[in-house]
């Protein structure tokens, strides 16, 4: 079994001194919980509601060497953890995730879909989600808006994730709803991370979630606590792909018939 928490907090927009401190109560709570993996939410480093680029930037730092980064790498000597980030590569700012484990660096995704005006800030992703392997199991990364790509999902499940990792900045009510299908869909545990609190006249409804593969709730946090809740799940409980006894959810695809979905 995995203990898998979710750390949900509400940032303070270009306070990155206020933003370590809540990431130090969290990153003890989950110590405290003994959480195998962590994940918590998008751009928990900066605040997400930017006025201007040079806002932005002043928030950014580089991974893995910044202040938030040190904070996960020296955390993740006790287990993986995963955390929405405001990275700066040279000229660009990108909205990423950064991956930590065994006291390491592992992987950057930069988040592919870009949300309304965070298109006037940051350079979106080139490169598809990658999978990375912890302990046995394997877990699949996306940001927020990805949701609304199935194509994202299905790309994980694809490449063999049995849970995926998902740091959030939601604003639409119903992205929960369609992770749930996510889920069904592919197959896969779904974690969503969520912020909470308002910056900027933008609501953010925490109700950070894990999803299992048959889409059960199986932990829902409120609309407004900073705190860690976890649960543990089973990630091999996702290598049953049948949904009955003659239907498996990815080998009963017919790709050939999709390729529209790949036309530009």
């Amino acid at each position: 079994m995995v203990r898998i928490g979710i750390g949900q907090m509400s940032p303070v927009i270009g306070d990155t001194r206020s933003n370590l401190k809540i990431l130090d109560r969290l990153l003890y709570e989950a110590e405290r919980a003994e959480v195998n993996v962590l994940v918590l939410p998008e751009l928990a480093n900066s605040g997400y509601a930017f006025e201007t680029g040079e806002e932005a930037a002043a928030s950014a730092e580089v991974i893995p060497e910044g202040p938030f980064s040190s904070r996960l790498a020296d955390w993740s000597s006790r287990g993986l953890v995963i955390s929405g980030i405001c990275e700066t590569d040279g000229d660009d700012l990108y909205n990423s995730a950064a991956v930590f484990a065994d006291g390491d660096y592992i992987v950057t995704y930069r988040k592919v879909h870009l949300f309304n005006r965070e298109k006037l800030f940051f350079k979106p992703g080139d490169k598809e989600p990658p999978v990375i392997e912890y302990g046995g199991h394997r877990y699949g990364l996306m940001i927020c808006w990805d949701w609304v790509f199935p194509e994202m999902a299905r790309i994980l499940a694809l490449k063999g994730a049995q849970v995926i990792l998902h740091p959030a900045n939601l604003v639409l009510p119903y992205c929960h709803r369609a992770m749930v299908t996510r889920s069904i869909e592919n197959g896969v545990f779904t974690v969503t991370a969520n912020r909470t609190g308002t910056e900027r006249g933008l609501k953010f409804y925490g109700e950070s979630q894990v999803v299992s593969p048959r889409g059960e709730v199986l932990l829902k946090m409120s609309g407004d606590e900073t705190a860690v809740r976890w649960v543990d799940v089973n990630p091999a409980d996702a290598d049953d792909k049948m949904l009955t006894e003659r239907n498996h959810l990815l080998r009963d695809r017919r790709p050939a018939i999709y390729r529209r979905l790949v036309e530009e």
